[in-house]
């Protein structure tokens, strides 16, 4: 329904006494002095709906600019006295009135201003369709919100342009999300909301398209037709998990693109592997946070802090046989992103927040485990700041639960393997595997740690042991006689 809306014009009546209007009501001219050019639409303005307008008349003899805003009073019922010369202040103090002046730098002839409110009564505009800018808080969003345009100071002119949505609300999101010929490999962004060929992107020339996003997903995702694409609603959506519909196998590659809105808000992408059947959840059951996920009986691995990817940025996740899992971007290997055990059947899964509105699942890519090898191993060192707990890897921007034999560490090369080995009592601390064990853990009192991993492992989130992964309250050291 809001896509047959007309595009808002000037409301014919509800004006400052100074303001001429055109005959199709685009646009609004001030005559005379600097004030007295307060201007609304002639309609309400929806949320994530754009009021897009051209500043046509600038003028550099008087100072302060465009004020702009929302109210929440229909204008119709204004008469011409009810109509002060400033929206600011004599407008924002009364009740349902919210506005506030441009910057006067960014008050240029021919700039393009758009705002718009979103469903929590935040008001951001851009100028010239650049980066969103947090402009005022606090609407009430309960009732119609009509658009304030006060052509004040320099700003003598503004032309309204056409109607256009916020592109997570209306029919900007479809293409994304959409298995017509229109959102094909090679479209572009007009198309599909993916600003770069995927073949300049490092994609290979072949892939099998027989993984799809599950139709299990968290409730603010949709997906498309079919289930190559998934979108979020809003800007602020939260319950953004989604899941591959079938496990990722030993010395498979998955590819998928990102869509990105450029927008300066934190979150971005989270993935992670899991043994737990996505068929098995419902739903309404998916949590908001992830890690929460953690606590569930199954395998679960997520890894956070991905840099923040750009709109068309082909992502690639390859599973080893050794149970690492290696990460590129753009044809560009970046080597290893976190290690699982590869004995298990995983599906992989992400979470979309912030900027990161679209994934697409571009197909995958089978080698042989000692193509694999040569393709995407590497020689890097685990990092510095992990921690092995057992079968628990703690680490920046990675946390995992144990498989389903709490005592089974994840699968590691060769090397790694012969350090695995079980603590006897009193002997290595089953993190390090270098001091002996001295502490023991409050309150399940098993005694496999030393005092400085157990002293780290305490001040990790969820922090539980690493033989019955009971949680940890402390951990105490002892002394031999």
């Amino acid at each position: 329904a809001f896509l047959s809306l007309t595009s808002p014009r000037f409301h014919p009546h509800a004006k400052g006494k100074n303001i001429r209007l055109d005959g199709q009501l685009r646009r609004a001219t001030r005559k005379n002095s600097f004030c007295n050019g307060i201007t609304f639409s002639h309609r309400p303005v929806h949320l994530y709906e754009k009021v897009r307008l051209r500043l046509s008349g600038v003028h550099t003899g008087w100072s302060g600019a465009l004020r702009f805003g929302f109210t929440s009073l229909d204008p119709s019922d204004l008469v011409a006295t009810d109509i002060p010369k400033y929206a600011c202040p004599d407008l924002v103090t009364r009740p349902g009135y919210w506005a506030k002046a441009l910057p006067e730098r960014l008050a240029l002839r021919d700039n393009v201003l758009s705002f718009w409110a979103d469903r929590h009564g935040r008001v951001f505009y851009s100028i010239n369709e650049g980066e969103p800018i947090l402009f005022h808080c606090g609407l009430s969003i309960g009732c119609p919100l009509w658009a304030i345009i006060d052509i004040y100071g320099i700003t003598q002119e503004v032309t309204l342009l056409g109607k256009h949505f916020m592109m997570l609300f209306t029919c900007s999101l479809i293409p994304c999300c959409s298995s017509t010929p229109s959102a094909s490999i090679l479209s572009s962004s007009a198309s599909t909301g993916f600003s770069t060929p995927r073949m300049v992107r490092g994609l290979p020339p072949a892939l099998d398209n027989d993984l799809h996003f599950h139709p299990v997903r968290g409730s603010d995702v949709i997906l498309s037709a079919d289930r190559s694409a998934a979108c979020i609603h809003f800007l602020d959506s939260s319950r953004t998990l989604v899941f591959s519909d079938r496990p990722l196998h030993v010395g498979e590659t998955l590819y998928v693109e990102v869509g990105h809105l450029g927008l300066p808000y934190f979150g971005a992408l989270l993935f992670g592997l899991t043994s737990c059947d996505p068929a098995s959840l419902h739903a309404g059951d998916l949590p908001a946070d992830p890690e929460v996920l953690l606590d569930r009986k199954e395998y679960w691995v997520v890894h956070r802090g991905f840099p923040m990817p750009c709109s068309g940025d082909v992502l690639s996740f390859s599973l080893l046989p050794s149970g690492e899992v290696h990460h590129g971007v753009n044809g560009v290997g970046r080597g290893r992103l976190l290690c699982v055990d590869s004995s298990q059947v995983l599906w992989a899964f992400f979470t979309l927040h912030g900027a990161v509105n679209r994934l697409r699942i571009l197909g995958k890519l089978s080698t042989t485990v000692t193509q694999t090898w040569r393709s995407v191993s590497t020689d890097l060192p685990l990092p510095l700041n992990h921690l092995w707990v057992g079968s628990l890897m703690l680490t920046a921007g990675l946390r995992l639960t144990a498989p389903s034999s709490p005592l089974s560490p994840p699968s590691l090369s060769h090397a790694h393997r012969l350090r695995t080995a079980p603590a006897g009592k009193n002997g290595e601390c089953t993190i390090c595997f270098d001091q002996d064990v001295d502490t023991v853990i409050y309150t399940c009192g098993h005694m496999c740690l030393c005092n400085d991993c157990g002293l780290k492992l305490k001040r990790q989130i969820n922090a539980c042991c690493p033989i019955c992964r009971r949680p940890i309250k402390d951990v105490i050291k002892t002394y031999r006689p």
